[in-house]
């Protein structure tokens, strides 16, 4: 990816400002965002991105161009108390207004979540996996609105011809951080971390530096009708399993409080992005080791 035009939603959060950091090394990007963080827009900026604050829930678009090559639409909003309306405005209806105003001209890049499919105990979902209510016990609008946010973005697609891809996002983690990470900050404070009494709570990591490798295959990938497509790697880990390693990475116990009160176990199959990008690279414990290095290296053990 050279040489393009390119807009990037939700810029401040974990997985969408190293993407747009590095794809400003060749590219003009323009980044939205809250910008809630000072400190953060002048990162990005120092690192070449235009930045811009637009209000998603309002939907208003008109002060950005429409001459995108490539749209990169990573926002999430979730209001601090569960209001089903506005996270739909939020959410669905402000991806189909941006995809609306800006018919970028070579892909629009919708990341969605693998939280969009109907909790089924440990099995591996794939693409044609029944959807449902998946986080409605720690996030009660959030899929909801995914599965709609995915129904508006495969409409506009089609409604303006724009090759599309929706990417369901399985767990990252990596040097910006991750649900690991947050695991480990619980370990080194001793705070018990939920795992689903179905246990053990199993998911399918994918490190930072395999989301940066794969998403321009994606985007080459960008189809009419939309492609949708389980973006994750290919190690099914457990919370349980992440967690020793990491404990034995820092010498911290974690301790466990097996519940029915929070998610279950999100696996997903990658046989489609494998076709499309080839298999992720990074091996799980490898990449523990590089975020504890480079988020909490005072915690690690000498060896």
């Amino acid at each position: 990816m050279r040489d393009l035009k390119i807009l990037v939603t939700g810029l401040t959060g974990q997985v969408a400002r190293p993407i747009a950091l590095d794809l400003a090394k060749e590219n003009e990007v323009w980044g939205l965002a809250r910008f809630s963080d000072p400190a953060r827009r002048e990162q990005l900026e120092a690192g070449g991105v235009r930045c811009e604050t637009i209000d998603l829930e309002a939907g208003d678009f008109s002060a950005l161009p429409q001459d995108f090559d490539v749209v990169l639409n990573f926002a999430v909003s979730r209001a601090p108390t569960p209001d089903f309306d506005r996270d739909l405005r939020a959410n669905a209806e402000a991806a189909g207004l941006l995809l609306g105003h800006t018919r970028p001209r070579k892909a629009f890049f919708h990341c969605s979540t693998t939280g969009v499919y109907e909790a089924a105990g440990h099995t591996v979902f794939t693409e044609d996996s029944p959807l449902g209510d998946n986080h409605r016990v720690m996030m009660p609008t959030y899929s909801i609105a995914k599965i709609s946010a995915e129904a508006v973005v495969r409409t506009v697609a089609r409604l303006f011809d724009v090759p599309t891809v929706i990417a369901r996002l399985n767990t990252p983690y990596g040097e910006t951080g991750g649900w690991p990470y947050f695991h480990l900050l619980m370990m080194k404070q001793g705070v018990p971390i939920p795992v689903h009494t179905d246990a053990p709570s199993r998911y399918t990591l994918f490190h930072q530096r395999d989301i940066q490798r794969t998403l321009p295959g994606l985007i080459e990938a960008a189809s009419v009708p939309a492609l949708t497509v389980n973006w994750c790697g290919h190690e099914h880990v457990s919370i349980e399993e992440w967690c020793a390693y990491l404990g034995e990475l820092t010498g911290l116990e974690p301790k466990f409080a097996p519940t029915d009160q929070t998610l279950e176990s999100v696996m997903t199959d990658d046989s489609r992005m494998r076709e499309i990008t080839g298999p992720a690279e990074v091996p799980w414990r490898q990449g523990m080791r590089e975020m504890v290095e480079a988020l909490a290296p005072e915690l690690l053990r000498e060896t």
